[in-house]
C-alpha cells in the first residue's frame, strides 16, 4: 500500500523545529545561569508553602508545623518567613487550563525555597483538561535541575542517594510529541552538555563532601546511543576530577535487578542518572525503606529549591474519608532535606533522628492509612515529641 506522507512529514518537521528552537533557547539560559544562592547571606529566607491536592494540604500542614517548631527562633527574629501560596489545586489549574497559573507562578518566584504537597496530574478519562504536570512545570520554570532522593535502611546496609537529572531527558519534552499519522507517533528526548555537567558535578561534590566512595552512572547508552551516550560520556569525564571516588557504569535494566541483590546492593552509595530512569528506580528504592510514603524529595536549582513527597495526591483517600490517616512521613523527610539545604543542619539531623526512631525503632504509633493506625496529626505530634532540639 503506497501512501503520500509528504504533508504528514512536513507537519512533523515543523513540530520538531518548534521543539528544537525552544530547547536551544533553554540551553542558552542554563549556560548563562549564575552561581548557587548563598542562603547565609540572605537577610530573610522565604519558604513558600503549597498544599496541592488530595491529601497534600493535610500532610503539608503537618510538615509546616514541624518546621515552624524547629525554626521558631529564626521566625521570631525575622530570619525565616513562611508564606502560604494558594492556587495549586487541580480545580484552579483546570479553570486556568495551566499546569501552574500565572499568578501562582509569580508568587513562587518571590520565594527562595518551596515546600510542596502532591498535585494531581490529569490522565485519560479524568474530568479535567489535559494540562501538564505541575511538578514538571515548576522544575522547568524554576530550573530545578537536580532531583535528590535519599533512601536509608540501616539494618539492611542500604544508604543510597539518587541524583536524577530533572529538566531534560524524555520528561522535558514528553508533552510535545506528535502523531505523525494515525498509525505512527513520535516523542522526543533531550540531553545537553551543560545540563548533564551540572547534575554530574552536584553528585560528585555530594559524594566528596559526605565521604561517599562510590558513584554509579545509570543509563541505557548501549541502546539509546545519542542522548544516553552523551550523558554517560560527560559523567565519565566528570569522574576524572574525583579520583578518590570509584565510578561504575550500569544499564538501567540490570541496575533495577541489582538493587534487590542482597550481596551487591550494599556497595552502592550515590547514583547519577537521566530523568525517566531516575523517576522509576527511586520508587523501587523507596520500597526498601517502607514505600513511597516514607521518602522525601529535593528539587535543587541554583536560585530556587523545592521539597516534596514522592507519592501522589491519593484522591481516593479523600473520597473515602481516610485523609485524616494520611502518612506525613514523606513530607517530613522532605523537610529534613529542606532544613539541610538552607543551612540548618542541626535541626535537620534532629528531625531525621526523630523520624528514624518513630518509623523504625519504636512501635508506639504506626501509620496504616486507615483507622487501624494513627492519624496524620497524632503521628506528627509523636514525631515532635521525640525531637531533641
Amino acid at each position: 500500500m503506497n501512501r503520500n506522507y509528504d504533508e504528514n512529514i512536513k507537519a512533523a518537521v515543523a513540530k520538531f523545529e518548534e521543539m528544537l528552537r525552544g530547547q536551544l533557547e533553554r540551553n542558552e539560559k542554563i549556560c548563562a545561569s549564575k552561581d548557587f544562592i548563598d542562603y547565609a547571606a540572605l537577610d530573610k529566607i522565604i519558604i513558600g508553602v503549597c498544599g496541592g491536592d488530595g491529601i497534600g494540604p493535610r500532610i503539608t500542614a503537618s510538615a509546616r508545623r514541624v518546621l515552624e517548631y524547629l525554626l521558631a527562633d529564626e521566625v521570631a527574629a525575622g530570619k525565616v518567613e513562611f508564606r502560604d501560596i494558594e492556587g495549586l489545586t487541580i480545580e484552579n489549574r483546570a479553570a486556568h487550563n495551566q499546569a501552574i497559573p500565572d499568578d501562582v507562578m509569580e508568587e513562587l518566584y518571590k520565594c527562595h525555597v518551596i515546600l510542596k504537597g502532591p498535585t494531581t496530574t490529569p490522565r485519560a478519562g479524568d474530568p479535567w483538561p489535559n494540562i501538564e504536570s505541575a511538578n514538571v512545570m515548576m522544575r522547568k520554570k524554576l530550573d530545578l535541575f537536580a532531583n535528590v532522593r535519599p533512601v536509608k535502611v540501616p539494618e539492611k546496609g542500604i544508604d543510597w542517594t539518587f541524583f536524577r537529572e530533572n529538566t531534560e531527558g524524555s520528561y522535558a519534552v514528553g508533552s510535545q510529541g506528535i502523531n505523525v499519522t494515525d498509525e505512527v507517533a513520535c516523542d522526543f528526548c533531550i540531553t545537553t552538555t551543560e545540563g548533564t555537567e551540572r547534575i554530574a558535578r552536584l553528585a560528585y561534590e555530594y559524594a566528596r563532601k559526605n565521604k561517599k566512595d562510590h558513584v554509579s552512572i545509570v543509563t541505557k547508552a548501549n541502546i539509546i546511543k545519542t542522548t544516553d551516550g552523551k550523558f554517560l560520556r560527560i559523567c565519565e569525564e566528570m569522574a576524572k576530577e574525583y579520583p578518590e571516588i570509584r565510578t561504575t557504569e550500569w544499564f538501567i535494566d540490570i541496575m533495577t535487578a541489582k538493587l534487590v541483590d542482597e550481596k551487591r546492593r550494599t556497595d552502592f552509595k550515590v547514583f547519577v542518572l537521566p530523568n525517566l530512569y531516575g523517576d522509576i528506580i527511586t520508587d523501587e528504592a523507596a520500597e526498601f525503606q517502607g514505600g513511597v510514603g516514607t521518602a522525601g524529595s529535593a528539587n535543587i536549582g541554583k536560585r530556587y529549591a523545592m521539597f516534596e513527597a514522592i507519592h501522589g495526591s491519593a484522591p481516593r483517600m479523600v473520597t473515602e474519608g481516610r485523609d485524616i490517616y494520611a502518612d506525613p512521613c514523606s513530607m517530613l523527610r522532605a523537610s529534613v532535606l529542606l532544613l539541610s539545604h538552607i543551612g540548618y543542619q542541626r535541626e535537620a539531623d534532629a528531625l531525621e533522628a526523630a523520624l528514624d526512631f518513630c518509623m523504625f525503632e519504636d512501635a508506639a504509633l504506626k501509620m496504616t492509612g486507615r483507622d487501624t493506625g494513627a492519624t496524620c496529626d497524632a503521628f506528627t505530634e509523636y514525631v515532635m515529641a521525640n525531637i531533641k532540639k
